[in-house]
């Protein structure tokens, strides 16, 4: 592209950015956010570098404990904020539960529509995002599989779905970080490379697993060698710190979700109002049902002798999706406010050498030729935390924040998510050999199948570096919502509702207006997927009228427009691009970029 400017001549405006920079460079109080070139290189995604405050400065006693009372309120605040963070999680789950339960349970009854396998994928992600848990999901997939309703075939997409819908709450998270362009940037990164993992992951098993049954076949063959026993359930360490709190604000009964889609309800309302008895037991009613619930023990107590629970919703006259409503504001409500103080306090805490420290054992690598051991190590330790959790949704929710503060890069996250994926199967085989014996093998079976999909995404997109495009994918869309805020609420609703949606309404009307109305689409998607990287790589390939959108209308080839029309609709600076302070000038713009972008 010829120089605009004539005789290398440098625009004043220019002179005046380079002045201003080179002037926020010499002040180092100022200048501690903005990230440093190494050898010419642009790298805007190299972590902040957080102000040294570890001077040998010699403090009086007072001062001592001040400091020493100071960080231990901190330390205080931090566990405190993340418990009630996590408390806001399993709040938040049961009222998307209480919203969508009922939509959940009726949508897995339509077994013709479930024996396509966009529609299945399609029911996997929709009912994860309704419910607010892979867990809950996967137990109506296997109480279905056990009961006849659904074959095995069909239940491998709407484990996939599964997978894929999980990833919902890690992005709800970054969005609470949209405030900081630098930290939006990262923190949506890191919940976007889970997300685009999962899609690619899909994209290339379930045409493989519909044409040759891979993951079934394999799942067979591991559960054929194996001699399989009930066992005891697996200890749940999360739920045991967070039920004292969750408990007396609402209990659900889950299997009400389960008992919906199979057909076998018994009760109107998912939330639990008896929670014990008291007295004699009464035997032989064992089939006891109707507002108490259906009687699952050999010995059931008469309704005289029930307890009632113990929580704010009990005898309440609101609906399931009233309560819901109620619990959703409330839970986004507190989840943000402690995101915000996490975040203010790590910050806080993460400064100088401690920050350096931190960063340098969570981003380290092992020395060559044993680096790739790194990544492996940081997979383990995911699995190993989600594992101990028992919840990958809590466990990547708590990455997503570090990510945002600069404490974890997006390459060293994104093996800590590929092993949350593994951890929380592993957590799902074993509630699966806890099933009783009528279920066992169903159950065990679902639970391999969404291991193998899990192991098998990690060969494609991790073992070879090349292969690695969620990483790229992800900074394209961290830049892009760091630029334009609203794209993140667009992508959310596109990937985890519209979308999903759509298909769905396609696959009630058929496999044949689903096949030609989707099978354009994605060839047009496919299509202009490869003209751009063919404009950008090899454009000579290309005919002249296709190396340049530029004949294009602006509204289809830019996000300008766009961002007019929203940010002029948008009340308040919500949708507003974010201003970029002194400290936040972007590594593109030092001197040294600019005065070899003009010379």
């Amino acid at each position: 592209m010829p120089n605009p400017l004539a005789g290398g001549q440098v625009p004043h405006s220019t002179l005046a950015t380079i002045d201003l920079v080179d002037s926020s460079l010499r002040n180092a109080d100022t200048s501690s956010s903005v990230p440093v070139l190494e050898e010419g290189s642009m790298n805007p995604w190299a972590l902040p570098q957080l102000k040294d405050t570890s001077q040998l400065i010699e403090f009086s006693v007072v001062a001592r404990m001040q400091r020493m009372i100071i960080g231990f309120l901190k330390a205080c605040g931090l566990l405190g904020s993340l418990y009630f963070f996590i408390c806001s999680l399993d709040i938040l789950s049961s009222g998307f539960q209480l919203l969508g339960s009922e939509m959940a349970g009726d949508v897995f009854k339509g077994n013709v529509v479930l024996s396509n396998p966009v529609a299945g994928l399609v029911i996997g992600v929709l009912v994860t995002v309704l419910v607010q848990s892979s867990s809950t999901s996967s137990s109506i997939v296997v109480s279905m599989v056990a009961s006849k309703l659904l074959t095995v075939r069909a239940s491998v997409p709407i484990i996939m779905g599964v997978n894929v819908g999980t990833s919902i709450t890690s992005t709800l998270v970054s969005m609470a970080q949209s405030g900081d362009r630098d930290e939006f940037c990262r923190a949506f990164s890191g919940s976007a490379v889970h997300g685009i993992f999962n899609w690619l992951t899909v994209l290339v098993l379930l045409p493989l697993e519909s044409a040759t049954t891979l993951l079934q076949r394999l799942s067979a063959l591991f559960l054929g060698m194996a001699h399989l026993q009930p066992g005891a359930r697996a200890p749940d360490i999360l739920k045991a710190l967070t039920k004292p709190l969750t408990h007396l604000i609402v209990q659900l009964d889950s299997d009400m979700i389960t008992s919906s889609a199979t057909g076998n309800a018994t009760n109107s309302s998912l939330i639990k109002q008896w929670c014990g008895h008291s007295g004699e037991m009464t035997q032989g009613h064992s089939n006891t049902s109707g507002a108490f619930g259906p009687c699952t023990e050999k010995n059931c107590s008469t309704p005289e002798d029930r307890l009632p629970c113990r929580h704010l919703f009990v005898g309440s006259a609101l609906t399931d999706p009233a309560v819901g409503c109620i619990l959703l504001a409330g839970s986004l409500l507190v989840l943000s406010a402690c995101l915000v103080l996490i975040v203010k306090l790590l910050n806080s805490v993460l400064r100088g050498r401690v920050a350096q420290t931190v960063r340098t054992v969570i981003n380290a690598d092992f020395p060559f030729p044993f680096s790739w051991l790194s990544g492996c190590l940081a997979i383990l330790v995911g699995a190993g935390m989600t594992f101990l959790l028992q919840s990958s949704s809590v466990f990547t929710a708590a990455i997503v924040p570090l990510m945002g503060v600069g404490v974890i890069s997006l390459d060293r996250a994104y093996p800590l998510l590929l092993g949350s994926n593994i951890g929380t199967t592993a957590t799902a085989l074993l509630a699966a050999l806890a099933s009783p014996a009528d279920t066992l093998l169903f159950a065990v079976q679902v639970a391999l199948i969404h291991f193998f999909f899990n192991l098998a995404g990690i060969l494609l997109w991790y073992t070879v570096p090349v292969l690695r495009l969620p990483i790229p994918l992800a900074k394209h869309f961290g830049d892009l919502t760091a630029r334009y805020r609203w794209v993140a609420v667009v992508y959310l609703l596109l990937t985890f509702l519209l979308l999903p949606l759509g298909a769905f309404g396609l696959s009630l009307a058929g496999g044949a207006v689903l096949a030609a109305v989707g099978a354009p689409l994605a060839g047009l998607v496919l299509l202009l997927i490869l003209v751009n990287v063919l404009q950008q790589r090899r454009p000579s390939w290309l005919p002249h009228s296709l190396r340049s959108w530029a004949w294009l209308p602006l509204c289809l080839r830019s996000l300008e427009p766009w961002d007019r029309l929203v940010t002029h609709y948008c009340p308040g600076r919500a949708c507003s691009r974010p201003q970029m302070a002194a400290k936040e000038v972007p590594c593109y713009q030092t001197p040294e970029v600019l005065a070899s972008q003009q010379f």
